[in-house]
C-alpha cells in the first residue's frame, strides 16, 4: 500500500525513542471510528472531481488511492484495531464541487452507500457501514430513509466542507436539521465534519450548530470529526473547540452523547505545546468525550498512527488506557 505518511511514521517512532519505556505493555486502539473505503461508483469520478473547477484544493494522493477493504483489514490487524467506522463518500457525487454536475449523481450517491453497507456486511464486528448525503441535496432525506431498516447501515456521514454548507444561512440550518430527525428517525448514529468554507469558522458556527441543529439529534449519538477541524489545530480548530468548551462549562449536563474524534487533529510534527494544549482543552470538555479516529488513508499505517502517535499526548496512563478502549455507540 502506498501512504501519505510513511515519514510522519518513521518520525513517531523516532520521537517514542527518545521517551521512556513504559512498565505495561500498550493496549491497542480498539475502535477506529474514522476510515474511508471508496466505492466503484466515486472512485469512477475522483479523476474528475479532483481535475474539477469547483475544487476548493488539490486532491491528497491518498485520496485517489484505489484501496479496498481487505487493504483496509490488513492495516487494522497490524495494529490491533478491532473495529473500524467505515465512512461512505458517496456525498462527493453531489458536491457543489464537481463542475459540472453529474446527471447520474443521485444513483452514483446511492451505489456507493450501497458499497459501502455490503462491505460491512461481508466484515460483521469488524466494518461498521456510514451511509452518506450532501444534507443540501433534493433526495437527501429519501435516500436516508432508504436505509431506514437495513441492518448494516448503522450511521450517517456529513461533510459539510464538501458539501457546499453555510451554518449561517438559516436556510441551509433548517434543512440540515431536517437531516438530523431523518438520521434519527432511522436510529443512525451521525458523524459530522462540520468545518465550513467560511475563512472565519468557528465558535460563532459552533453555538448556531449546538443551539439548532443538535437538538434534532434525539437519542442519537453525535461524533464531530476531526474535532470540529479539517485535520490539524489552526487558529479556526482551537476557536470551535473553545466554543464547544464554553458552552458545556455553560450546559454541564446538556448532549450526553456528543462525542469527538482526533481523526487527524494531531499527528508526530504537532508540537509538543500544541499537545498539550490540546489535552488541556479535552479535559475541559471532558475526556470521556474524545474517541480515537485516523481518517485513513490519509493518516498512513494504523500503527504508526492510533497506537504510536496516541503515545505522545500527555495524557494520564488512566486517559490513555480509557480513550485505547472508548467505543461509541452504534445502534
Amino acid at each position: 500500500m502506498i501512504f501519505k505518511r510513511i515519514a510522519a511514521a518513521s518520525a513517531v517512532s523516532a520521537a517514542l525513542l527518545a521517551t521512556p519505556v513504559t512498565a505495561q505493555p500498550r493496549t491497542p486502539v480498539h475502535t477506529d471510528h474514522h476510515v474511508h473505503v471508496h466505492s466503484p461508483a466515486i472512485l469512477d469520478i475522483l479523476s474528475a472531481y479532483c481535475s474539477s473547477p469547483g475544487r476548493i484544493g488539490a486532491c491528497d494522493p491518498a485520496f485517489v488511492e484505489p484501496l479496498t477493504a481487505d487493504d483496509l483489514l490488513a492495516d487494522m490487524d497490524e495494529a490491533g484495531v478491532q473495529t473500524a467506522w467505515m465512512m461512505s463518500t458517496a456525498y462527493l457525487a453531489e458536491s457543489p464541487m464537481m463542475v459540472p454536475p453529474l446527471a447520474d449523481a443521485a444513483t452514483r450517491v446511492h451505489d456507493a452507500n450501497a458499497f459501502t453497507v455490503a462491505t460491512a456486511a461481508a466484515h460483521p464486528g469488524r466494518l461498521v457501514a456510514f451511509v452518506s448525503v450532501n444534507p443540501l441535496a433534493p433526495d437527501a432525506l429519501a435516500e436516508i430513509a432508504a436505509w431506514k431498516d437495513e441492518p448494516y447501515a448503522k450511521g450517517l456521514k456529513l461533510h459539510l466542507t464538501n458539501s457546499g454548507v453555510d451554518l449561517r444561512d438559516p436556510d441551509q440550518v433548517r434543512r440540515l436539521a431536517a437531516v438530523f430527525d431523518a438520521a434519527s428517525d432511522a436510529g443512525m448514529t451521525i458523524m459530522i465534519h462540520m468545518r465550513t468554507r467560511a475563512e472565519d469558522y468557528g465558535a460563532r458556527d459552533v453555538r448556531i450548530f449546538v443551539e439548532q441543529v443538535l437538538p434534532h439529534a434525539v437519542g442519537a449519538p453525535v461524533v464531530i470529526a476531526h474535532s470540529g477541524s479539517w485535520g490539524g489545530l489552526d487558529a479556526n480548530t482551537w476557536d470551535a473547540l473553545e466554543g464547544f468548551r464554553q458552552i458545556l462549562a455553560e450546559q454541564p449536563g446538556m448532549a450526553p452523547d456528543l462525542f469527538f474524534d482526533l481523526a487527524q487533529v494531531f499527528d508526530a510534527d504537532t508540537s509538543p505545546e500544541n499537545r498539550a494544549r490540546l489535552v488541556d482543552v479535552m479535559r475541559d470538555i471532558g475526556v470521556e468525550r474524545f474517541a480515537p479516529g485516523s481518517d485513513w488513508p490519509f493518516s498512513g499505517p494504523l500503527d504508526g498512527y492510533l497506537n504510536a502517535a496516541m503515545d505522545l499526548l500527555p495524557l494520564s496512563p488512566q486517559e490513555a488506557e480509557a480513550l485505547r478502549r472508548r467505543r461509541v455507540a452504534v445502534r
